[in-house]
Protein backbone atom coordinates (compact mmCIF):
# COMPACT_ATOMS: atom_id res chain seq x y z
CA UNK A 1 0.00 0.00 0.00
CA UNK A 2 3.04 2.41 0.77
CA UNK A 3 4.69 1.89 -2.50
CA UNK A 4 1.57 2.63 -4.64
CA UNK A 5 0.94 5.83 -2.46
CA UNK A 6 4.61 6.74 -2.89
CA UNK A 7 3.89 5.79 -7.06
CA UNK A 8 0.41 8.09 -6.85
CA UNK A 9 2.12 11.18 -5.41
CA UNK A 10 5.13 11.09 -7.81
CA UNK A 11 3.21 9.81 -11.37
CA UNK A 12 2.29 12.93 -13.45
CA UNK A 13 -0.54 12.90 -16.07
CA UNK A 14 1.90 13.85 -18.57
CA UNK A 15 3.37 10.66 -17.74
CA UNK A 16 0.19 8.77 -18.37
CA UNK A 17 -0.51 10.99 -21.39
CA UNK A 18 2.87 9.71 -23.21
CA UNK A 19 1.98 6.23 -22.98
CA UNK A 20 -1.40 6.79 -24.44
CA UNK A 21 0.15 8.35 -27.34
CA UNK A 22 2.75 5.62 -27.75
CA UNK A 23 0.66 3.01 -27.44
CA UNK A 24 -2.05 4.34 -29.60
CA UNK A 25 0.49 5.19 -32.71
CA UNK A 26 2.91 2.06 -31.97
CA UNK A 27 5.55 4.32 -32.62
CA UNK A 28 7.62 6.94 -30.44
CA UNK A 29 8.24 9.04 -33.04
CA UNK A 30 4.60 9.32 -34.44
CA UNK A 31 3.59 9.91 -30.81
CA UNK A 32 6.25 12.63 -30.28
CA UNK A 33 4.36 14.28 -33.52
CA UNK A 34 0.85 14.41 -32.56
CA UNK A 35 2.14 15.96 -28.90
CA UNK A 36 3.81 18.15 -30.37
CA UNK A 37 7.53 17.43 -28.80
CA UNK A 38 10.63 15.78 -29.47
CA UNK A 39 11.51 11.84 -29.94
CA UNK A 40 14.25 12.61 -26.67
CA UNK A 41 11.00 13.96 -24.47
CA UNK A 42 8.57 10.92 -24.97
CA UNK A 43 11.43 8.63 -24.87
CA UNK A 44 12.50 10.00 -21.53
CA UNK A 45 8.71 9.65 -20.44
CA UNK A 46 8.84 6.37 -20.98
CA UNK A 47 11.75 5.64 -19.15
CA UNK A 48 10.72 7.58 -16.02
CA UNK A 49 7.54 6.08 -16.21
CA UNK A 50 9.07 2.43 -16.38
CA UNK A 51 11.47 3.06 -13.30
CA UNK A 52 8.71 4.94 -11.06
CA UNK A 53 6.37 1.52 -11.57
CA UNK A 54 9.23 -0.71 -11.66
CA UNK A 55 7.77 -3.23 -14.60
CA UNK A 56 8.11 -2.50 -18.39
CA UNK A 57 5.14 -1.59 -19.89
CA UNK A 58 5.97 -1.46 -23.65
CA UNK A 59 8.14 -4.20 -25.91
CA UNK A 60 9.61 -3.16 -29.06
CA UNK A 61 8.25 -5.39 -31.81
CA UNK A 62 9.49 -5.59 -35.44
CA UNK A 63 6.39 -3.85 -36.45
CA UNK A 64 6.44 -1.47 -33.80
CA UNK A 65 6.03 -0.73 -30.01
CA UNK A 66 3.02 -2.68 -28.52
CA UNK A 67 2.26 -2.37 -24.57
CA UNK A 68 2.88 -5.65 -22.20
CA UNK A 69 0.81 -7.11 -20.17
CA UNK A 70 1.46 -4.44 -17.24
CA UNK A 71 1.17 -1.77 -20.01
CA UNK A 72 -2.41 -2.80 -20.82
CA UNK A 73 -3.21 -2.68 -17.21
CA UNK A 74 -2.10 1.03 -16.94
CA UNK A 75 -3.20 2.30 -20.34
CA UNK A 76 -7.02 0.67 -19.34
CA UNK A 77 -6.93 2.89 -15.94
CA UNK A 78 -5.33 5.67 -17.92
CA UNK A 79 -7.85 5.86 -20.56
CA UNK A 80 -10.73 5.91 -17.86
CA UNK A 81 -8.39 8.59 -15.82
CA UNK A 82 -8.48 10.75 -18.73
CA UNK A 83 -11.91 10.15 -19.33
CA UNK A 84 -13.34 11.23 -15.87
CA UNK A 85 -11.26 14.27 -16.42
CA UNK A 86 -12.54 15.21 -19.78
CA UNK A 87 -16.20 14.68 -18.14
CA UNK A 88 -15.12 16.71 -15.13
CA UNK A 89 -13.60 19.72 -17.22
CA UNK A 90 -16.74 19.28 -19.34
CA UNK A 91 -18.96 19.56 -16.38
CA UNK A 92 -17.20 22.80 -15.06
CA UNK A 93 -17.53 24.12 -18.42
CA UNK A 94 -21.44 23.14 -18.23
CA UNK A 95 -22.10 24.15 -14.98
CA UNK A 96 -20.70 27.81 -15.90
CA UNK A 97 -22.95 28.12 -19.17
CA UNK A 98 -25.86 25.35 -19.05
CA UNK A 99 -26.13 25.93 -23.09
CA UNK A 100 -22.11 24.61 -24.09
CA UNK A 101 -20.42 21.49 -23.27
CA UNK A 102 -19.80 18.20 -25.31
CA UNK A 103 -21.40 14.87 -26.02
CA UNK A 104 -20.28 11.69 -27.63
CA UNK A 105 -22.89 9.74 -28.70
CA UNK A 106 -22.95 5.94 -29.98
CA UNK A 107 -25.22 4.09 -31.24
CA UNK A 108 -26.65 1.35 -33.07
CA UNK A 109 -27.50 1.79 -37.01
CA UNK A 110 -31.31 1.59 -36.66
CA UNK A 111 -31.74 4.33 -33.95
CA UNK A 112 -28.49 6.28 -34.78
CA UNK A 113 -30.21 7.28 -38.65
CA UNK A 114 -33.43 8.35 -37.21
CA UNK A 115 -33.81 8.74 -33.45
CA UNK A 116 -30.44 10.16 -32.57
CA UNK A 117 -31.14 12.72 -34.71
CA UNK A 118 -34.35 13.91 -34.08
CA UNK A 119 -33.09 14.27 -30.55
CA UNK A 120 -29.86 15.88 -31.51
CA UNK A 121 -32.45 18.06 -33.78
CA UNK A 122 -34.39 19.09 -30.71
CA UNK A 123 -31.66 19.49 -28.31
CA UNK A 124 -29.21 21.82 -30.62
CA UNK A 125 -31.97 23.92 -31.04
CA UNK A 126 -32.11 24.31 -27.44
CA UNK A 127 -28.84 24.65 -26.82
CA UNK A 128 -27.03 25.58 -30.08
CA UNK A 129 -23.73 25.93 -28.44
CA UNK A 130 -23.74 22.52 -27.57
CA UNK A 131 -20.98 20.20 -29.37
CA UNK A 132 -22.35 16.39 -30.60
CA UNK A 133 -19.49 14.06 -31.51
CA UNK A 134 -20.91 10.69 -33.02
CA UNK A 135 -19.06 7.83 -33.11
CA UNK A 136 -19.33 5.39 -35.78
CA UNK A 137 -22.27 3.39 -35.65
CA UNK A 138 -22.65 0.03 -34.72
CA UNK A 139 -24.00 -3.05 -36.11
CA UNK A 140 -24.13 -5.06 -33.21
CA UNK A 141 -25.12 -4.04 -29.76
CA UNK A 142 -22.52 -6.12 -28.01
CA UNK A 143 -19.70 -4.41 -30.24
CA UNK A 144 -21.42 -0.96 -29.30
CA UNK A 145 -20.76 -1.80 -25.27
CA UNK A 146 -17.14 -2.83 -25.56
CA UNK A 147 -15.83 -0.43 -28.40
CA UNK A 148 -17.95 3.09 -27.28
CA UNK A 149 -18.83 2.66 -23.54
CA UNK A 150 -16.54 0.61 -22.01
CA UNK A 151 -13.88 2.00 -24.19
CA UNK A 152 -14.71 5.35 -22.97
CA UNK A 153 -14.97 6.78 -26.49
CA UNK A 154 -19.08 7.75 -25.76
CA UNK A 155 -20.55 9.22 -22.95
CA UNK A 156 -23.95 7.62 -23.52
CA UNK A 157 -25.05 4.54 -26.26
CA UNK A 158 -28.46 4.06 -27.89
CA UNK A 159 -29.76 0.62 -28.98
CA UNK A 160 -31.45 -2.85 -27.82
CA UNK A 161 -30.27 -2.65 -24.35
CA UNK A 162 -32.38 -3.86 -21.11
CA UNK A 163 -32.44 -3.02 -17.58
CA UNK A 164 -30.36 -5.34 -15.32
CA UNK A 165 -28.78 -7.48 -18.40
CA UNK A 166 -25.11 -6.46 -17.76
CA UNK A 167 -23.75 -5.16 -14.47
CA UNK A 168 -21.57 -2.38 -15.05
CA UNK A 169 -24.46 -0.62 -17.03
CA UNK A 170 -27.08 1.85 -15.92
CA UNK A 171 -30.31 1.16 -18.60
CA UNK A 172 -32.79 4.22 -19.47
CA UNK A 173 -35.67 2.70 -21.54
CA UNK A 174 -37.00 4.78 -23.88
CA UNK A 175 -40.01 3.35 -25.77
CA UNK A 176 -40.15 -0.87 -26.72
CA UNK A 177 -41.26 -0.93 -31.05
CA UNK A 178 -42.20 -3.86 -32.65
CA UNK A 179 -40.29 -5.43 -35.72
CA UNK A 180 -42.34 -6.46 -38.58
CA UNK A 181 -41.63 -8.09 -41.85
CA UNK A 182 -41.76 -5.74 -44.67
CA UNK A 183 -42.55 -5.12 -48.27
CA UNK A 184 -42.16 -2.64 -50.80
CA UNK A 185 -45.64 -1.08 -50.97
CA UNK A 186 -45.94 -2.54 -54.86
CA UNK A 187 -45.18 -5.89 -53.84
CA UNK A 188 -48.05 -7.89 -54.61
CA UNK A 189 -47.87 -9.60 -50.63
CA UNK A 190 -48.72 -5.38 -49.67
CA UNK A 191 -52.21 -5.49 -51.27
CA UNK A 192 -53.28 -8.66 -49.15
CA UNK A 193 -54.84 -8.63 -45.90
CA UNK A 194 -53.62 -12.20 -44.31
CA UNK A 195 -50.48 -13.45 -44.97
CA UNK A 196 -48.69 -16.55 -42.98
CA UNK A 197 -44.99 -17.97 -42.95
CA UNK A 198 -45.64 -20.13 -45.18
CA UNK A 199 -46.93 -17.23 -48.00
CA UNK A 200 -43.03 -15.95 -47.24
CA UNK A 201 -41.31 -18.98 -47.19
CA UNK A 202 -40.20 -18.88 -50.62
CA UNK A 203 -39.85 -15.34 -51.49
CA UNK A 204 -35.81 -13.46 -51.16
CA UNK A 205 -35.24 -11.82 -48.15
CA UNK A 206 -32.78 -9.53 -46.70
CA UNK A 207 -31.42 -10.21 -43.26
CA UNK A 208 -28.83 -9.55 -40.50
CA UNK A 209 -25.89 -12.04 -40.81
CA UNK A 210 -26.27 -15.24 -38.73
CA UNK A 211 -26.11 -14.62 -34.51
CA UNK A 212 -27.53 -11.48 -34.82
CA UNK A 213 -31.18 -11.10 -32.59
CA UNK A 214 -32.91 -10.30 -35.77
CA UNK A 215 -31.69 -12.54 -37.40
CA UNK A 216 -32.27 -15.26 -34.43
CA UNK A 217 -35.73 -13.98 -34.12
CA UNK A 218 -36.66 -15.16 -37.64
CA UNK A 219 -35.35 -18.38 -37.59
CA UNK A 220 -37.18 -18.64 -34.22
CA UNK A 221 -40.91 -17.51 -35.63
CA UNK A 222 -39.96 -19.76 -38.96
CA UNK A 223 -39.40 -22.85 -36.59
CA UNK A 224 -42.03 -22.59 -34.45
CA UNK A 225 -44.64 -22.54 -37.16
CA UNK A 226 -42.79 -26.24 -38.71
CA UNK A 227 -41.12 -24.04 -41.78
CA UNK A 228 -37.40 -24.09 -42.90
CA UNK A 229 -35.88 -21.16 -42.75
CA UNK A 230 -35.90 -18.78 -45.82
CA UNK A 231 -33.13 -19.72 -48.32
CA UNK A 232 -33.01 -17.24 -50.93
CA UNK A 233 -31.21 -14.98 -48.35
CA UNK A 234 -28.95 -11.63 -48.69
CA UNK A 235 -27.00 -11.47 -45.43
CA UNK A 236 -26.21 -7.80 -44.01
CA UNK A 237 -26.75 -6.04 -40.82
CA UNK A 238 -27.61 -2.67 -42.06
CA UNK A 239 -31.34 -1.05 -41.46
CA UNK A 240 -30.76 1.56 -44.23
CA UNK A 241 -29.65 -1.25 -47.07
CA UNK A 242 -32.49 -3.32 -45.78
CA UNK A 243 -35.11 -0.73 -46.25
CA UNK A 244 -33.35 0.43 -49.74
CA UNK A 245 -33.39 -2.98 -51.30
CA UNK A 246 -37.31 -4.05 -50.35
CA UNK A 247 -38.17 -0.34 -51.44
CA UNK A 248 -36.96 -1.80 -54.89
CA UNK A 249 -39.89 -4.28 -54.88
CA UNK A 250 -38.90 -8.07 -54.55
CA UNK A 251 -37.71 -8.47 -51.21
CA UNK A 252 -38.58 -8.50 -47.83
CA UNK A 253 -37.31 -7.84 -44.63
CA UNK A 254 -37.54 -6.74 -40.88
CA UNK A 255 -37.65 -3.43 -39.32
CA UNK A 256 -39.08 -1.70 -36.44
CA UNK A 257 -42.49 0.25 -37.24
CA UNK A 258 -39.76 3.79 -35.74
CA UNK A 259 -37.19 2.88 -38.41
CA UNK A 260 -40.19 2.78 -41.04
CA UNK A 261 -42.02 5.92 -40.12
CA UNK A 262 -38.39 7.70 -39.84
CA UNK A 263 -36.04 6.22 -42.73
CA UNK A 264 -37.35 8.47 -45.57
CA UNK A 265 -39.27 5.39 -47.61
CA UNK A 266 -42.61 5.16 -45.42
CA UNK A 267 -44.28 5.81 -48.50
CA UNK A 268 -42.69 2.64 -50.24
CA UNK A 269 -42.78 -0.05 -47.33
CA UNK A 270 -45.26 -1.82 -46.13
CA UNK A 271 -45.94 -3.37 -43.18
CA UNK A 272 -46.75 -6.97 -43.67
CA UNK A 273 -49.71 -8.37 -41.63
CA UNK A 274 -47.45 -11.25 -39.76
CA UNK A 275 -47.00 -11.86 -35.70
CA UNK A 276 -43.20 -12.26 -36.05
CA UNK A 277 -42.13 -10.71 -32.67
CA UNK A 278 -43.65 -12.10 -29.29
CA UNK A 279 -42.20 -9.45 -27.40
CA UNK A 280 -41.99 -5.79 -28.60
CA UNK A 281 -38.20 -4.71 -29.06
CA UNK A 282 -36.46 -2.11 -26.64
CA UNK A 283 -34.47 1.00 -27.06
CA UNK A 284 -32.44 2.29 -24.35
CA UNK A 285 -30.08 4.87 -23.24
CA UNK A 286 -27.24 3.55 -21.78
CA UNK A 287 -24.09 4.61 -19.63
CA UNK A 288 -21.22 3.26 -17.00
CA UNK A 289 -22.24 2.65 -13.77
CA UNK A 290 -20.26 4.94 -11.53
CA UNK A 291 -19.29 6.79 -14.24
CA UNK A 292 -20.10 10.87 -13.42
CA UNK A 293 -22.89 11.51 -16.32
CA UNK A 294 -22.30 15.18 -17.59
CA UNK A 295 -25.20 18.14 -17.56
CA UNK A 296 -25.15 17.64 -21.04
CA UNK A 297 -25.43 14.04 -21.24
CA UNK A 298 -28.70 14.39 -18.51
CA UNK A 299 -30.08 16.89 -21.30
CA UNK A 300 -29.30 14.46 -23.81
CA UNK A 301 -31.65 11.89 -22.01
CA UNK A 302 -34.44 14.30 -20.72
CA UNK A 303 -34.44 15.45 -24.86
CA UNK A 304 -34.71 11.40 -25.36
CA UNK A 305 -37.78 10.82 -23.20
CA UNK A 306 -39.30 14.02 -24.55
CA UNK A 307 -39.04 12.88 -28.21
CA UNK A 308 -40.19 8.71 -27.86
CA UNK A 309 -42.49 9.81 -25.58
CA UNK A 310 -45.26 9.62 -28.25
CA UNK A 311 -44.32 5.70 -29.32
CA UNK A 312 -44.54 5.47 -25.13
CA UNK A 313 -48.56 6.39 -25.95
CA UNK A 314 -48.63 4.35 -28.54
CA UNK A 315 -47.24 1.01 -27.03
CA UNK A 316 -49.38 1.67 -24.06
CA UNK A 317 -52.36 1.91 -25.88
CA UNK A 318 -51.64 -1.56 -27.50
CA UNK A 319 -50.96 -3.29 -24.27
CA UNK A 320 -54.38 -2.16 -23.62
CA UNK A 321 -56.06 -3.62 -26.22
Amino acid sequence: MRRAEQISRRLKLRHLNVLLAVAEQGSMVKAAERLAVSQPVISKAIADLEHLVGVPLLDRRPHGIEPTPYGLALLKRSASIFDDLRTSVSELETLADPGAGELRIGSTEAPGVTLVPAIIDRLSRRYPRIKFELTPLASEPVSLIDRDLRGRRADVVVGPFTQGAQPDLDVTPLYRDRVHVVASAANPLARRRKITLADLANEPWVLPTEGHPIHSLVLDAFRRDGLPPPQNVVAVTSAPFTSSLVARGRFLGVLGSWFVAFSGLSSQLKLLPVDLSPTPWPTSIATLKGRTLSPVAKLFIDCAREVTKPLVKVDRGRQRR
